[in-house]
């Protein structure tokens, strides 16, 4: 069997384009930014950045040992708590590549500081970092809980399904003004229905929406 060499290794990861595990990144200059990346992989099904490869997938290489730095700067200083990665480095068309392997956190959330150091929760969606919703931190404080989740169904949890029935798609602040349910519970029950498959997220047009799940 031929073994691939790391040319070719780096072209297949450059031919699948950028995707819900894989972003490119020309060069890095701003570590904050960087953990966002980290957080959106380690919250979704982790992934990798290919670090020395420009958006259109050319392959500019890695300019100095100083981006290496501040890759593991990111992952240690700016995210909360902090995360393990693995660097590889490769030579592909005469340059440095560094492909950096994130992996799916179990016990998320994993934020990323910003300027002001706030933490903020990210999401991989396709081939974008967005920040995550109440419902997704609903939902993991839920799957940290030891104990079994069970839901109290009554005319509350009735009235929002019967919601989303009538109006079909709807954000988060719609369900509850149309429900008026404060949206802090409302967020805690969308994110029950979700656990229970009874109700879905759909991302479109830069929004999060909920809706009945097909066989609803």
């Amino acid at each position: 069997m031929k073994t691939r060499t790391e040319t070719e290794y780096i072209q297949q990861l450059i031919s699948e384009g950028e995707h819900i595990q894989q972003d490119f990144k020309f060069a890095i200059s701003d570590a904050r930014k960087i953990a966002r990346s980290i957080s959106a992989f380690a919250n979704t099904q982790g992934g990798r950045l290919l670090i020395g490869v420009k958006d259109n997938g050319k392959i500019a290489g890695v300019r100095s040992e100083e981006e290496i730095y501040m890759i593991e700067a990111a992952a240690r200083m700016y995210c909360r708590p902090q995360v393990e990665l693995e660097n590889y480095i490769y030579k592909a068309e005469g340059k440095n590549v560094l492909e950096v392997r994130i992996a799916e956190n179990p016990c998320k959330p994993i934020c990323a500081l910003d300027e002001q150091n706030k933490a903020w929760a990210y999401v991989r969606i396709k081939d974008e970092n967005i920040l995550a919703n109440p419902v997704h931190l609903n939902i993991w404080k839920q799957n940290r809980q030891k104990e079994s989740v069970v839901i109290a169904y009554t005319e509350r949890e009735q009235h929002l399904l019967n919601i989303l029935k009538q109006h079909g798609a709807l954000t988060l602040n719609q369900c509850s003004r149309l429900s008026q349910i404060n949206r802090k519970q409302t967020s805690e029950l969308l994110a029950d229905f979700i656990r229970f498959g009874l109700v879905e997220q759909d991302f479109k047009e830069h929004t999060f929406y909920f809706k009945l799940t097909e066989n609803e």
